[in-house]
């Protein structure tokens, strides 16, 4: 009698599968693109660029406080729209119960200034303790060397 000699190594593929690997980060990657836009907190405005920008991460937190001026001077109160007088109170009614009296200010470059300045002076008159005015960093553009001298010009 012969014993039987199975090769069950020979079977086996030492390759490794990506296919279900890149299945899952496709999902992902639709995923975040389709949630990304969701998180902008507020109404989108083209803020001024500078060149040293504070930062600022509490303004990007749920329970910021956040003004809006868009270009043609309309007023929102996270995503409120409102007219400037209504804002003091409202203001007040939200910070009635916070500690931390801070509220941030997001204004379009191309707002008019007498607009912000109105909204400005309707935030402080709510008793805020602290203004944040958000902007943007200034997007620098490299640097090109200054073109060859030549010798006798």
């Amino acid at each position: 009698m012969a014993l039987a000699k199975r090769n069950e190594g020979a079977k086996v593929s030492s390759e490794i599968n990506v296919t279900p690997m890149v299945d899952v980060m496709l999902v992902l990657l639709i995923i975040f693109m389709v949630v990304t836009p969701m998180l902008q907190k507020g109404i989108s405005v083209d803020m001024a660029p500078v060149n040293n920008p504070e930062q600022m991460p509490d303004a990007d937190k749920e329970d910021a406080l956040l003004v809006s001026i868009t270009r043609d001077g309309k007023v929102y109160f996270g995503s409120e729209q409102m007219a400037v007088d209504n804002l003091t109170g409202k203001v007040k009614d939200r910070l009635a119960n916070k500690p931390d009296k801070r509220v941030y200010v997001k204004a379009d470059m191309r707002a008019r200034f007498g607009s912000v300045v109105q909204v400005v002076d309707a935030v402080r008159a709510a008793g805020v303790d602290d203004l944040g005015l958000l902007t943007e960093q200034k997007k620098t553009a490299p640097s090109t060397p200054p073109p060859p001298v030549t010798p006798g010009q």
